[in-house]
């Protein structure tokens, strides 16, 4: 399923999302005219291995890395996801605490991948699970909300509308199975999609929505490439 819109609209315009959208393409612009892709990457991905919990440098990749993808379809569905969701969860947060939320669900969910194979070698990128944070305040907020989605069925596309509890939940659950189910590739050094960020980075937004949901509600009310795990 891929969504085409959302039925809530947004409560303020919300610049920090577009803003982090302009940031994000801007990044992907500097790899791809960077002198080698690779060593970018490597550079400034998150590896797993080189992470020191007692070295202030190890923890800069842990945000560089929310900016950088591995292509072309991967930054475009990223930033669509965004795009959909991170307005209204903007609008209800607030500008600069939604910034800080994003961050936070996104190095959240880096860690999440982390510990599940802390030994890895390959670069993370990605802005998967912090937009899977996104995806988890959202769920919580506007559980009422409606999405319309294409569905590909065989040779055909069919338009649907959803409840947002039903799409998010559903692809939730598909992440959850396929981390699961990637299990048995870790120690091959092959990239692949880091199920498990975006399992962490939903629950990290689920939390924080749950925790802070309800007086963000109330503010909101009053005041009108290659082997590279893809996060």
């Amino acid at each position: 399923m891929f969504p085409i819109r959302d039925s809530h609209p947004p409560e303020r315009f919300p610049f920090i999302n577009y803003l982090i959208i302009g940031i994000t393409i801007f990044v992907f612009y500097l790899q791809l005219t960077a002198p080698d892709f690779e060593a970018f990457v490597l550079q400034y991905g998150f590896i797993p291995s080189d992470f020191d919990a007692v070295s202030p440098a190890s923890y800069l990749p842990l945000l560089f890395a929310i900016f950088l993808h591995g292509g072309f379809m991967h930054i475009f569905s990223n930033l669509w996801f965004l795009h959909i969701f991170g307005d209204n969860v903007e609008g209800r947060f607030g500008h600069i605490p939604y910034l800080f939320f994003y961050l936070i669900t996104g190095v959240a969910a880096t860690f999440a991948q982390y510990f599940i194979d802390p030994t890895s070698t390959i670069p993370m990128i990605g802005a998967s699970g912090a937009i899977s944070g996104v995806a988890g305040a959202y769920f919580v907020l506007f559980n009422r909300s409606e999405i319309e989605a294409i569905i590909p069925i065989y040779f055909y596309i069919r338009r649907v509308t959803l409840p947002s509890w039903f799409f998010l939940g559903y692809w939730f659950v598909i992440q959850v199975f396929n981390g699961f189910g990637s299990l048995v590739i870790f120690g091959s050094e092959t990239g692949g999609v880091a199920w498990f960020a975006h399992v962490g980075g939903f629950a990290a937004g689920w939390l924080i929505a749950v925790t802070f949901g309800k007086s963000s509600r109330s503010n909101s009310s009053s005041d009108d490439m290659q082997e590279v795990f893809s996060v």
